[in-house]
């Protein structure tokens, strides 16, 4: 895990660069300074990158000593271009900071005045807590909870789990008490210690609709993002695993490539990319591949010259019995299809009984925050070992293209009843042919109505007496119209809420309560759901990267970028809602970058019963150890759930029955946190005025009362 931490505070005596005193201690001469830290620089605002940075992800620019600004992370801007950054950042133009290609945090100093940015997404926070008389703030919640000794935050875990999309119930919390997150789009200004949260992205109005751009530069804009996106990975630094695994030579009846999946270690050098099939994957390994324009390469090919894009394709053999009894399932042959590219290498990934969810839950890394790939972290890392050290993924795709279906009621907001009709028309047709698919498209008119003329406050305390009388939906949406219902509402209940106490999920609907009464949302019922469903994922992205990490690799997901993010919001909601939009959009985007051959079922929707099917054989596969962990879980010592429950509910889901798969997949991720969180040993902090003990040191309330 990679990080940087600093802080600000009023005392004016500091220690010496390399042993930076912690300000406002009593004993002078004490020192405190992360573990295993690269000083960016020192007093009296000193600021540190903790963790395995590459060189080229740590760069910093300075006008003199207290003039300064330090980038971390895949930053496409040249020196020239920083620098103008850092003068625009010294008059207050913080989005500026946030305008270059590429995934990073940028941290300006001037003069007593720090400034951090957080990103629009959400996948690279920043964190903050009061401390020695000043603020420390970090990229993880973890250390600042070592420093300040902090306990955990049960009614943030209820929230998390009763309501995980909605910023309401979560508020600016963290598992850790004391610990909070600015929001995304923000950045957390520090004057001496004093703080302030500022928006550096213009939000819209309720009343007044943004204006819109033509379709085509809309395009236009996302492809052109996309293009300078995957570029600024390409013409970064190429890095070789530290300790990469010799090839075992020649095995009867295994290819290079079969040798090359079977390797588990470090990747292989140079870039890959993951490759499901899907149109987001497929659309950044092609760019990657074949990125027209490129100085250095041949014939502008992007992978470099003569070198061929490792694209990798997860082949679950033990998802269904239909892909057992295939050798490819229809995503599997779009791939093959597209890695019949030549500037692709094309490796399969097969992956039985070992690689289903839930496998392997004792071992695994500490992650910053719980999040639902904890249990399928040793799936992805399977996929991953036979990835490249720079690897891009396509995650975030979907949230950023697609739109939300609360945006039907934006659309009618804004008197555009005539654009709802395709999409309504689109789940009837996902509905087949029944007496009632008729009657589908007024069913969602109805119920986009029915939100757009919902305040805000009406629907947050809606939302909050659903909770208090456990009026939850029994079943999960078994279809497309069903899920599409359900989320045309200012606040829905995450799939866990069924299985949590009724002391917790009071304390949540106390939560959304006092948040209706603070003053108003200014967006849009369909734009606050597409932001929070944004910044669900890129929280779910940042614990993927961490718990399926694999040493010496980084990855890369672009659709997560800031200026991707804003290209994407730029796209006309009329656009978002056409059924097929994502898939059109990627197309234009590749036919712009001159690849225009595609294969047949382009664009299709991945199949979710076979991710259903994995999930239930993964628990019928791990069920034992699973009704050990939620023997006498910590979740039920917390007052969060009862654990004969869940233990039922696992039993039923192992036999097939219609059990929400992703509910018991956030308790079981969070159980496994809580467990490996109270198992840790070791702080974050050295030095004579480090603290001596680890966060949550007191480890889970015995049956909290909430």
């Amino acid at each position: 895990m990679r990080w940087l931490v600093g802080w600000s505070s009023v005392a004016a005596s500091f220690g010496t660069v390399g042993a930076v005193g912690a300000p406002g201690t009593e004993h002078e001469g004490d020192t405190v300074q992360p573990v295993g830290a690269q000083l960016l620089w020192g007093d009296p605002d000193p600021l540190w990158a903790v963790g395995d940075w590459r060189p080229d992800e740590v760069r910093t620019v300075s006008i003199d000593d207290f003039t300064r600004l330090a980038v971390l992370g895949c930053c496409g801007a040249s020196d020239e271009e920083l620098r103008v950054g850092l003068f625009a950042a010294r008059g207050g133009a913080l989005r500026h900071l946030t305008a270059w290609p590429g995934s990073y945090t940028a941290v300006v100093q001037s003069g007593r005045r720090v400034t951090v940015t957080g990103d629009l997404a959400g996948a690279r926070p920043v964190f903050y807590t009061p401390w020695a008389n000043g603020t420390a703030y970090a990229t993880a919640a973890l250390p600042l909870a070592d420093l300040i000794e902090a306990q955990l935050d049960i009614g943030h875990l209820a929230a998390l789990l009763a309501c995980p999309d909605v910023p309401e119930a979560l508020r600016d919390g963290t598992p850790y008490t004391g610990v909070k997150r600015i929001p995304p789009g923000h950045a957390l200004v520090l004057r001496e210690g004093s703080r302030e949260i500022t928006g550096y992205e213009p939000v819209a109005s309720l009343a007044v609709a943004a204006p819109q751009l033509d379709p085509e530069r809309a395009v236009d804009g996302v492809r052109d993002a996309l293009v300078e996106a995957v570029r600024a990975r390409l013409t970064a630094p190429r890095h070789a695993p530290e300790t990469p695994l010799p090839d075992p030579g020649p095995v009867p009846g295994m290819g290079p490539a079969e040798r090359r999946a079977r390797r588990r270690g470090a990747p292989v050098p140079g870039i890959g990319s993951d490759l499901s099939g899907g149109s987001a994957s497929a659309t950044l390994a092609l760019l990657a591949a074949g990125l027209p324009g490129l100085p250095g390469t041949v014939l502008g090919h992007g992978a470099g010259a003569g070198e061929r894009l490792l694209a990798v394709t997860f082949n679950d053999l033990a998802a269904s019995a239909r892909a057992r009894e295939s050798d490819l399932t229809p995503e599997l042959e779009r791939a093959g299809a597209i890695a019949a590219n030549p500037r692709l290498h094309h490796v399969v990934v097969a992956g039985g009984e070992e690689a289903l969810p839930y496998a392997d839950l004792e071992t695994g890394p500490l992650t910053d925050e719980p999040g639902p790939s904890l249990v399928s972290a040793e799936r992805a890392r399977l996929r991953l070992q036979s990835g490249s050290a720079d690897h891009f993924v396509g995650n975030g795709a979907r949230q950023v293209l697609d739109a939300h279906p609360a945006r039907l009621a934006d659309l009618l907001i804004d008197r555009r009843r005539r654009h709802i009709l395709r999409p309504a028309t689109a789940l009837a047709k996902a509905e087949g042919a029944s007496p009632t698919s008729l009657l589908v498209p007024l069913t969602v008119y109805r119920a986009a109505r029915r939100l757009a003329r919902t305040p805000y406050r009406a629907g947050i305390e809606e939302a909050a007496v659903r909770l208090t009388r456990r009026e939850l939906t029994d079943s999960t949406p078994t279809g497309a119209l069903d899920a599409s219902l359900d989320a045309l509402t200012w606040s829905r209940p995450g799939p866990a809420a069924r299985w949590l106490t009724g002391e917790a999920l009071a304390e949540v609907s106390i939560r959304l309560q006092e948040s209706a009464l603070r003053p108003a949302s200014s967006q849009r019922p369909g734009e606050a759901r597409a932001r929070a469903s944004l910044a669900r994922h890129a929280h779910d992205h940042r614990v993927f990267e961490q718990a399926a990490e694999v040493r010496s690799q980084r990855l890369h997901a672009p659709f997560l970028d800031n200026q991707v993010v804003r290209a994407c919001r730029a796209l006309p909601e009329t656009l978002r809602v056409q059924p097929g939009a994502r898939a059109a959009i990627l197309r234009a985007v590749l036919s712009g970058a001159g690849i225009h051959d595609l294969p047949a079922g382009w664009g299709a929707a991945t199949a979710h019963t076979t991710a259903t099917a994995t999930a239930q054989a993964g628990i019928r596969a791990a069920l034992t150890s699973l009704l050990t962990l939620f023997e006498a879980p910590l979740l039920a010592d917390a007052g969060l759930i009862e654990a004969r429950v869940v233990r039922k509910a696992l039993r039923a889901a192992a036999e097939g029955e219609p059990v929400p798969l992703d509910g018991l997949a956030d308790l079981t991720s969070t159980e496994l946190w809580l467990r490996r969180l109270i198992s840790r040993r070791g702080t974050c902090w050295t030095g004579s005025a480090a603290p001596r003990q680890r966060a949550v040191a007191a480890g889970v309330p015995h049956r909290r009362s909430l």
